[in-house]
């Protein structure tokens, strides 16, 4: 027998484990995973049949501001690094290039922007935000409220909304 994504059976065989063997709800894990780690939040933005021209003139365009945005303050946020991800295989040192704008900041938070050729019609643009927050008075922020500064800051750095003529995203994840 087969079966697909076997990462999910095995992870909830895992937290079935954790519950069993803690006496404690998945909440109480989690907020002491919290507490002690800290807490990273994430989304993933997904602009659905966009059109594909302007889609490619928005990250060429963002592609010309990589150069500039590291050490820029943006917001509350402090550039480190700004590229576009090349991939290395290290099994076979193949290189997969133009993987996604990276925009990383001194606290390791990060935006990630790139096309996927996955849509049937247009282009998909994703956006994938990234932030750690150690501070656990802001632990059960809603992920959207807490990723609003990065979200802001995407948005001031592509002009996705005038580019793409997207006020709001297809799907959040």
């Amino acid at each position: 027998m087969h079966i697909r994504e076997k990462d999910g059976v095995w992870a909830v065989l895992f937290w079935l484990n954790l519950i069993a063997a803690t006496g404690k709800s998945v909440n109480e894990i989690v907020q002491e995973h919290w507490a002690r780690f800290g807490r990273n939040y994430y989304s993933r933005h997904d602009y659905e049949a966009v059109d594909a021209g302007a889609a490619n003139a928005m990250m060429d365009a963002l592609r010309g501001k990589l150069a500039s945005l590291a050490g820029q303050t943006l917001g509350d946020f402090r550039v480190q690094l700004a590229d576009d991800f090349t991939y290395t295989d290290p099994v076979d040192n193949s290189v997969s290039s133009r993987q996604g704008v990276r925009i990383v900041m001194t606290d390791g938070s990060r935006i990630v922007m790139r096309l996927s050729g996955t849509g049937t019609e247009g282009a998909t643009v994703r956006l994938y935000l990234e932030r750690y927050e150690a501070d656990p008075a802001r632990h059960d922020l809603d992920t959207q409220q807490a990723l609003a500064p990065l979200i802001a800051i995407a948005e001031q750095v592509s002009g996705l909304k005038a580019r793409t003529g997207r006020e709001q995203p297809s799907v959040i994840t």
